[in-house]
Formats: structure tokens, C-alpha cells, sequence
């Protein structure tokens, strides 16, 4: 968990009620069908995916307000996996049950999950996507954006012709909400028959409000999280108990299977040549870098090993530090294979794998692109077949003539998280196979500031 995204935040005494107490139900069930189902997410939807909540008694603004040290962090920010309910979310909405998802967590969780952008409003933002100003593109990293409040950052938007600098996504404590996240969500949840609450304090307005806006069109809201909220009395159910227990119930009722989750990465690798002066050797430098820049952080590779195959003597490398670069010169008429160990960061579900690059300065070889979307499924359906993590796949192959050049993009499975939710005993597992977002309760509405319920 990035408990530096709450250092970010400018600092305000009024926080609204911290360190709530927890309540424990039974696990219902929810049992009457839904026409038009909305979701509303809260910090609660990811502590179990090592995201701890700002209000609970182990919330980062009630220990802060208690004087005592934060939790150390489980793993990495960027490795954090969606969770139980994360995931039944995604089948209900394949399933055609669930219509939108409304968030209030910047933990980018829900897009990772597998929830279509369409179908999603972040009400506060994404720690790892970034809008350009200009055209409106979107870009999801595989890092955290380094600021918040909606600032310029250092890279730039990709669509041709524009090229203006990107912004961070997530809002300060000044920063309205985004127009357009709010209008979808007003828009589904007056047409809403049930608001379904999850995890959330329900105290910030204008976003606490907006499950009451099915209320006038006869829509019913039902709450789930461990501590009251000040809508309670308007929800037809209050549950208080943990999010996946209930939502493993769901589930259960329903006959529906929670879908594993299968995170897939990318990277580049950029291989260049020149031939020496008195053409003989030639120079070559091999590159692995993000896909979001050559200056982006790559942070799922903590070092990278390079090998040659063996009919041929050269001197191995290890790449401890980004940016990973290896400089050679061998002779020109040479051809060989290298191999890239890819020794992966903590939060990743194995410790490495080996991809093969050939080498062949006489030879030139040509482009390519496959379909990235199958080309993923495909992934994911091996990665569900045979349980573990390493299995990649080279995605598109471009060249350049001056210098000459080859990039490459490479997709490299590198979690696969399944569930068991049987509730016989009430329990719960994640089974994390291979080796080895949070609620930003703190906004204002449209155009003035935000209000906070005592």
C-alpha cells in the first residue's frame, strides 16, 4: 500500500469521524432481483487487498489522529491485487446484472479487475491513470503517478497531433469532482432499483448523496460495511460484516464461480545496431524499458540477467539499476541468440522468467502487431489452465532504419490469484498461485466545497 498517496493530501483538521466502531452480522444473502444494479465502493472493498481504510480503528487517519505508527505496508502500491468482491463485481457485470460501478477509491482496482472504463466512474480520481487535458486520451500505468491534485506530470499524451503534457487523476482536498465521472453517476443511480453500498463510511457529500437518487424513482439501497453510516435508516438492508464474506454469498446464491484474477504486464525491449567505422564489428546496445516511456519507472523488473547461447564465449551481465542498458560490439558477421532473466519486484506471484532474443545483423526482420485483447485471453486462459505465473508472449515488432533499430513488446503474466468462497466454515481464502486503491473520502461538490457529516 502507498501510504505516501495520504502524505500527498493537503492537510485538513477535519477529517469527519475516525476510528468508528466495527459491527459483526451474519452473512445474508441478497435475494431480490435486480433490473438495473448499481455498485458504490468504498475503502472497505480493498483492506483485504492490504489497502488499509482511512476511518476504521486501524484507519490511517485514526491512527494519525491517535498519535500512533502507520501499518507497514503488505507489498507495493502497484502490485496490489483486486479482491474477492473486486472480481465477482467483474462476472455479475459479464453476467449482465451488474450496470455501473461507482468508486470512490484511487487504488485503480476496479479497472485492473476488469470492469469496462464505460462502465466505471472514479469519482476521486486513480493513482495510476493519467488524462491529457487536451484531447481527453487516458492512460493507465503500471506505476503510481507521482502527484496529485491534478497537475502536469512529466510525460506527454501519444495520440498524434497532440502531444500536450498529461495530468495526474486523483483530487486534492480543494479539487472538484470531474463533471463527467458525476453525471454518469447521478445518471445510474436514478436509474437504479438497487444501490448497492459497499465499504464506505457513506460521510463525504455531494458522493454520499448519490445513492439516494434512486430512492425517487422507487430504487432501494442496501449497505454493507462493518461500521454505521449515516444512511443507514434510508437503506431497505443494512449488513455489518466484511464486504467479501458477504458478497461470497452472493455468489453462492446465485451458482455464479468468482472469476480468478490474471494481471498481465508489458514491457519493450529496443535493440540497436551501427556498424563500426572500419566495418568490422558492429555496436549494439539491447534496452528493456516501460511501455510508457523510455523515461517511465519499470517497476515490476527489479534486474534483468543477460546470457548468450552456447556456441559462443561472451561475458555474461547482470543489469542491477534502471534504465537496464547493455552496451556490446561483436563481430559483424556473427549471429546468435541472447536470453533476458527477467527477475521480477516483490507482489509478483513468481521470481522470474527467460525470454530469447535472436541476432542477426545481415538479417531484417519484419513487423508485426497481434490483437492485443486475444492475445491476452489467450494468456489467461493458459495462465488459468497451468496455475503459475512467467508465460509470455511477444505482442508487435517495429523497426527503424536510422539508427537501425528493432522494439519489440513483450506481455509477461505475472499474478494469478484464484478464490475459494465456500462459507461452510465462514472463511474465505485467496489462493495466490505460483511461487511465491483507497478510499478518498474528502471532496467537494460542483463548483464549491465539500461538506462533511458529523
Amino acid at each position: 500500500m502507498s501510504l505516501g498517496y495520504a502524505e500527498k493530501l493537503s492537510f485538513i483538521e477535519d477529517v469527519g469521524q475516525v476510528g468508528m466502531t466495527e459491527f459483526f452480522d451474519s452473512a445474508h444473502v441478497l435475494q431480490d432481483k435486480s433490473r438495473h444494479l448499481v455498485v458504490f465502493t468504498g475503502a472497505g472493498i480493498s483492506t483485504s487487498c492490504g489497502i488499509p481504510d482511512f476511518r476504521g480503528p486501524k484507519g490511517i487517519w485514526t491512527l494519525q489522529r491517535e498519535g500512533k505508527p502507520l501499518p507497514e505496508a503488505s507489498l507495493p502500491f502497484h502490485r496490489a491485487m483486486p479482491s474477492m468482491t473486486h472480481m465477482a463485481l467483474v462476472e455479475l457485470e459479464k453476467a449482465g446484472i451488474l450496470k455501473f460501478v461507482i468508486s470512490q477509491n484511487v487504488d485503480g482496482l476496479h479497472l485492473r479487475s476488469g470492469i469496462p472504463r464505460e462502465k466505471l466512474a472514479e469519482l476521486h480520481g486513480n493513482s495510476f491513470m493519467e488524462t491529457c487535458p487536451s484531447c481527453r486520451a487516458e492512460y493507465l500505468r503500471d506505476f503510481e503517478v507521482e502527484s496529485i491534485g491534478l497537475k502536469e506530470t512529466s510525460r506527454r499524451c501519444s495520440v498524434e497531433k497532440c502531444g500536450a503534457k498529461v495530468r495526474d487523476t486523483v483530487l486534492d482536498w480543494e479539487d472538484a469532482l470531474p463533471p463527467k465521472e458525476m453525471d454518469l453517476a447521478e445518471k445510474h443511480c436514478r436509474m437504479g432499483d438497487v444501490v448497492l453500498c459497499l465499504g464506505t463510511s457513506l460521510q463525504i457529500t455531494p458522493a454520499c448523496n448519490l445513492p439516494l437518487k434512486s430512492l425517487r424513482g422507487g430504487g432501494k439501497i442496501v449497505i454493507v460495511n462493518l461500521q454505521k453510516t449515516p444512511k443507514d435508516k434510508k437503506a431497505s438492508l443494512v449488513i455489518h460484516g466484511f464486504v467479501d464474506k458477504v458478497i461470497a454469498g452472493v455468489m453462492e446464491l446465485l451458482n455464479m464461480q468468482i472469476p480468478p484474477y490474471i494481471r498481465i504486464d508489458l514491457f519493450q525491449t529496443i535493440l540497436t545496431q551501427s556498424l563500426s567505422s572500419d566495418k568490422k564489428f558492429v555496436n549494439w546496445t539491447i534496452r528493456i524499458a516501460s511501455v510508457h516511456g523510455l523515461s517511465a519507472p519499470l517497476p515490476f523488473i527489479k534486474s534483468v540477467e543477460v546470457s548468450f547461447s552456447d556456441n559462443h564465449n561472451y561475458r555474461e551481465a547482470i543489469l542491477n539499476t534502471q534504465p537496464f542498458l547493455l552496451k556490446r560490439r561483436t563481430a559483424g558477421t556473427e549471429t546468435f541468440e541472447m536470453f533476458l532473466k527477467l527477475k521480477f519486484s516483490d507482489g509478483c506471484g513468481c521470481l522470474s522468467t527467460q525470454i530469447k532474443i535472436p541476432f542477426d545483423f545481415q538479417a531484417s526482420n519484419e513487423g508485426f502487431k497481434l490483437d492485443k485483447n486475444a492475445t491476452f485471453e489467450k494468456m489467461r486462459d493458459e495462465a488459468i489452465q497451468n496455475p503459475s505465473c512467467g508465460q509470455n508472449a511477444m505482442l508487435e515488432r517495429s523497426t527503424v532504419l536510422v539508427p537501425k533499430s528493432e522494439i519489440s513488446v513483450h506481455a509477461i503474466v505475472t499474478n494469478v490469484k484464484a478464490f475459494d468462497c465456500h462459507l461452510s466454515n465462514g472463511d474465505i481464502k485467496p489462493r495466490i498461485e505460483g511461487m511465491k486503491g483507497s478510499e478518498t473520502t474528502r471532496k467537494r461538490s460542483k463548483g464549491g466545497k465539500r461538506k462533511m457529516r458529523s
